[in-house]
């Protein structure tokens, strides 16, 4: 693992500081560790909402649609 230093203004490095505690954090690396996975994941979801945006129309996802979703994961309903 690689060491990255981060300058913070004091006003940032309470807030860290609390969240470290408020959230059960272990250290203020894990923190930021935890931070970045998540807008990695975010920056994933948008990805994919805009992909699926950018698909074109659907199925209609009227009663029929449901029916047949029911009929596939419980052929003998």
């Amino acid at each position: 693992m690689t060491t990255m230093n981060v300058s913070l203004p004091e006003e940032l490095k309470v807030f860290v500081d609390e969240r470290v505690v408020h959230d059960g954090y272990g250290s203020t690396s894990e923190y930021v560790r935890d931070l970045i996975r998540r807008d990695r994941e975010r920056g994933h979801l948008r990805d994919l909402l805009l992909d699926g945006a950018n698909s074109g129309p659907g199925v209609v996802a009227d009663a029929a649609f449901f029916d047949a979703l029911r009929q596939r994961i419980s052929p003998e309903a």
